[in-house]
């Protein structure tokens, strides 16, 4: 076999002629991993499962965004439809949900009552209890509900 010839010098002393050598094995050796790497297969498909895996994290993130930002547009628009709706409500429907309201409001202290006269003792003390704490620890309980409807709300997201 004959070699092809090289644009390098020839070396003049030993030394140089080792340094040549040497140089050609790093080379070699370069060459050798940058071969091994592209038929590595399984490094190949872990790779670009990570960077697939990179893009769709972002892409979800742009996407949760947008969510976010129509939400809030479609809450304005809702509320706006509500304002504009009520506001042409004619005055004797608006006096008419009023009074309404209003029973309502009158027979749920209707309710109230009765119920205290008629709960045994010991259930109206630990109602009361139970309200007085719900009271104490409002910031806990709303909180707890809070975190409930976005566990709730991803939930259904995963779902649908």
């Amino acid at each position: 076999m004959t070699q092809p010839p090289h644009d390098e010098p020839t070396a003049s002393s030993p030394e140089e002629l080792r340094e040549q050598v040497e140089q050609t094995r790093e080379e070699l050796g370069q060459t050798v991993e940058a071969l091994a790497a592209k038929t590595d297969v399984k490094a190949r498909a872990q790779e670009k499962a990570a960077e697939v895996k990179e893009q769709a994290a972002a892409k979800a993130g742009d996407l949760k965004e947008q969510a976010v930002a129509k939400a809030g547009e479609v809450k304005a628009k809702a509320t706006g439809l509500a304002h504009q709706a009520q506001d042409r409500l004619p005055d004797p429907v608006k006096d008419k949900a009023a009074q309404a309201a209003g029973q309502a409001k009158a027979k749920a202290a209707q309710a109230g009552q009765l119920w205290q006269e008629k709960a045994p003792e010991p259930v109206r003390q630990k109602t009361a209890q139970g309200a007085q704490v719900a009271r104490d620890n409002r910031h806990l309980l709303l909180t707890a509900a809070g975190v409930a409807v976005v566990v709730w709300l991803a939930c259904r997201r995963r779902k649908g």
